[in-house]
């Protein structure tokens, strides 16, 4: 069972409280490799036999693939008795020929293309196909999805004045309805945290790549100003898309790319501070980002009940503070960093 479920957070000022450890849903969506639905269901199951009763998801996550299947598997447990969240931004419609369609960059997924839109008519839209796609009719918050340049280059500032003059209203709207707790906004590379997430008001933050054990660079910037904002954060991936889990030996997946050598070289030394202290890798990543004093939540992602089962045992075992000491005297991490106490 995760003990790290067992202390319920507060998100921001809201009425949300979020477990420390959740399940991140986007490899359901088949993103490195097929899922076959008998593993599904052996994950979800394992994740909620394991105690996780906070689970993510969002329509970009194998195109709508990701929702049905954490659905399916969800909606006939009691509703009361776990947190939901998902994305808004885009809206999901039937491509022109879907005998050819491409789903990349997902391996498989479904045939739906993508539309962008960040105004008041597309995040109701938005959040009314999840709704569907789930088959669960509340969700407990919604994340503003990819709003960041590395998406939209140039179409950037078009979509921040949508979600500005327009689509922050429908989220305002459904938060004081009760339809929703709180909403936030899902945060890919630093320039997102320390300017687009500066536009609107936000209950939190879900941080995928700008803070990890290997990037520490938003810690002075965009995390402290979330932190005098009084904005919440979640860890999205806190294992770097992967290389903080498989290490330097396995496929290298970084920021969803390949780790570059510089990557590569600090998880070598990450790894033999690891080997000093007897400490495995993925437990370093998920206690890390735990310890620092916004962060309500981590939702590292699975695709096997295997994969549940690993994250679970890692995020509560045992990390001595000399660790901690270690990587910060070898330069490994920020020594401004918070850490966990040590046990």
């Amino acid at each position: 069972m995760v003990n790290s479920s067992a202390t319920l957070k507060k998100v921001g000022s809201t009425s949300l409280t979020l477990p420390g450890f959740g399940f991140g849903s986007a490899h359901l969506g088949e993103l490195y490799n097929r899922v076959d639905e008998a593993d599904v269901k052996a994950t979800v199951d394992a994740a909620w036999d394991a105690g996780v009763r906070y689970y993510d998801t969002a329509p970009w996550y194998g195109r709508g693939l990701s929702e049905h299947r954490l659905g399916h598997y969800l909606r006939n447990r009691p509703r009361s008795e776990f947190k939901l969240t998902t994305k808004v931004g885009r809206t999901l419609f039937r491509p022109r020929d879907p005998a050819h369609f491409d789903r990349a960059p997902w391996v498989g997924g479904l045939n739906f293309e993508v539309n962008f839109d960040y105004t008041y008519d597309g995040i109701m839209r938005s959040y009314q196909q999840a709704l569907q796609r789930l088959a669960i009719d509340t969700v407990d918050a919604l994340v503003i999805h990819d709003l960041d340049r590395s998406f939209h280059g140039d179409k950037q500032d078009g979509y921040e004045k949508q979600l500005v003059e327009s689509g922050i209203k429908a989220l305002e709207e459904l938060k004081k309805a009760g339809d929703i707790q709180a909403f936030g906004m899902g945060i890919n590379n630093d320039e997102a945290l320390e300017n687009t997430a500066s536009l609107v008001d936000l209950d939190f933050c879900l941080v995928a790549m700008p803070y990890t054990l290997l990037d520490q660079k938003s810690l002075h910037a965009g995390m402290a100003n979330l932190a005098k904002r009084g904005v919440s954060v979640i860890i999205g991936a806190p294992f770097a898309s992967g290389i903080l889990v498989t290490g330097s030996g396995g496929p290298q997946h970084y920021a969803y790319g390949k780790a570059s050598p510089e990557i590569q070289t600090k998880v070598r030394g990450i790894e033999a501070v690891c080997a000093a202290h007897k400490v495995a890798l993925p437990a370093a990543a998920l206690q890390f980002v735990l310890a620092h004093p916004i962060v309500v939540s981590v939702i590292p992602g699975a695709a096997k009940a295997s994969e549940v089962t690993q994250n679970v045992a890692a995020v509560d075992a045992p990390i001595p503070a000399s660790f901690w000491s270690d990587l910060k005297a070898q330069g490994l991490i920020d020594p401004a960093s918070p850490t966990p106490a040590g046990r």
